[in-house]
């Protein structure tokens, strides 16, 4: 089981004073000498956190994976082509959300999504399609030739009941399963913290996750090399 650190939130506290500290560059170093596997960065049309500038830095430190998280938009898909990351992640995009709500409607945008994902594999990019975990989403990423998915987990993270935890827990197994059943690599993210991964990381199915939020919190009580190798732990 791999694990990418997503470092959005650096830049979020970053942007709050408006300075240049503290620096995404450096806290995604940091991650990789703890142990992570890649850095996750999520450019959006708002540039909230991440800036342009800070995919390019990364884009020449990062010495595992870059991973770049966006909307399927026209200005953002330049950007991407012109810096060529390790790995694109297409995720919905909403100006009013606090974070990414809910997968891509694949089905719904097979066309254009299957045009986009053209793009980056000219480049040689290859793509992962942010997806809830249904089947018929997950089947219809490998038909317009996505090369994995990333499983939302969102709703698992937010469940506080045993019972419903479990049976979406069930879900997310199903769908990972059925996902590389069908020849996709599965990757999952979105709301995992200490407490919850444990379940998720146990799913052999599963060959990544991607988190953030949960990290950089407990990093402003432990300092971020401990909160990292701390969740490299529970996955393992």
């Amino acid at each position: 089981m791999r694990l990418c650190i997503n470092i959005d939130h650096i830049a979020t506290l970053r942007n709050a004073r408006g300075g240049n500290t503290p620096d995404p560059t450096e806290a995604a170093r940091i991650c990789e000498r703890s142990g992570a596997h890649g850095i996750v960065v999520h450019l959006r049309e708002d540039r909230r956190h991440i800036k342009d500038h800070d995919v390019r830095k990364l884009r020449e430190t990062i010495s595992t994976k870059l991973d770049l998280e966006m909307g399927a938009s026209d200005e953002i898909i330049g950007i991407a082509l012109e810096i060529v990351p390790d790995l694109i992640t297409l995720v919905p995009e909403k100006r009013q959300e606090l974070t990414t709500e809910g997968g891509l409607d694949v089905l719904g945008q097979k066309d254009r999504l299957r045009h986009v994902i053209e793009k980056f594999h000219s480049v040689n990019i290859p793509v992962s399609l942010f997806v809830d975990p249904m089947n018929a989403q997950i089947n219809a990423s490998r038909e317009i030739e996505a090369d994995m998915i990333e499983i939302h987990t969102g709703e698992y993270s937010e469940s506080s009941e045993i019972g419903n935890s479990n049976r979406l827990l069930q879900e997310i197994a199903r769908a990972a399963q059925f996902g590389k059943s069908i020849g996709l690599e599965v990757n999952a993210g979105h709301g995992l913290n200490y407490v919850n991964v444990i379940p998720v990381a146990a799913i052999s199915s599963i060959d990544e996750m991607s988190i953030g939020h949960s990290i950089i919190a407990r990093a402003a009580f432990v300092g971020l090399e401990q909160a990292v190798k701390e969740m490299l732990d529970l996955v393992k």
